[in-house]
């Protein structure tokens, strides 16, 4: 009789420790659903100026990762992955498919977010149209934040800057040599948001992921430190 009540007390533990050990993770997408759409966070675009922000369209009602624990869970309009509740969200002139989020931890100040139908998940390098290029900035990316280090309006420098970003070549199984320094490269039109790409160098090479691993020239360096 000791026996078996001690076997169902062992069944009984096992059972909650497989109950605790199969707790579901969720890697939620940074959304925000607003208006019946919902918004996904666009990382290969920047907000142009500040003077884009328009109207304040409303504000997020609930957090989804700190509360929701199912996959099953389907947004609602105000909720959002990743933001607290009473963050503001914001209108973006002449954009009718985005909106915005006030970021102080992403270059100019506003997180980007476009309809997800609509947003592809990657902005490809070979979608931006270099002939409306009006200006070219990089930027040193710290622990500390983003740092402006070069900025460039001269059509020569930007043609030379085009021509290194656009001969790059492709190495899909580069694998850098150790630690790498981040900066970035914001190239700007006169629309309300500029394309932006990460460029790393590992000591030795300059790489960046237009669409795919790729080796930038050591040219390049000369603008990225021009300050």
């Amino acid at each position: 009789m000791l026996l078996k009540k001690w076997i169902c007390l062992c069944f009984m533990c096992l059972l909650l420790l497989t109950a605790c050990g199969s707790q579901v993770i969720i890697e939620w997408v940074d959304l925000i659903k607003w208006d019946g759409e919902q918004y996904e966070a666009v990382y290969e675009v920047a907000l142009a100026d500040r003077s884009f922000i328009d109207k304040e369209i409303g504000e997020v009602d609930f957090k989804v990762a700190d509360h929701i624990k199912r996959t099953s869970y389907r947004f609602k309009d105000g909720d959002a992955a990743f933001h607290e509740k009473g963050t503001k969200l914001y209108a973006i002139k002449g954009l009718d498919d985005a909106i915005a989020v006030e970021d102080q931890s992403v270059i100019n100040g506003y997180r980007i977010y476009m309809i997800r139908a609509e947003a592809p998940p990657r902005r490809n390098f070979d979608q931006v149209p270099l002939e409306e290029v009006k200006k070219i900035e990089f930027y040193s990316s710290t622990e500390e934040g983003n740092r402006k280090t070069a900025s460039f309006t001269d059509q020569s420098d930007m043609e030379a800057i085009k021509a290194i970003l656009v001969n790059s070549k492709p190495a899909p199984s580069f694998e850098p040599n150790g630690d790498t320094n981040r900066y970035d490269v914001l190239l700007y039109t006169d629309d309300a948001i500029a394309f932006q790409y990460g460029i790393q160098f590992d000591g030795t090479t300059y790489f960046w992921f237009p669409s795919e691993n790729a080796i930038l020239s050591n040219d390049i360096q000369q603008f990225i430190s021009k300050d």
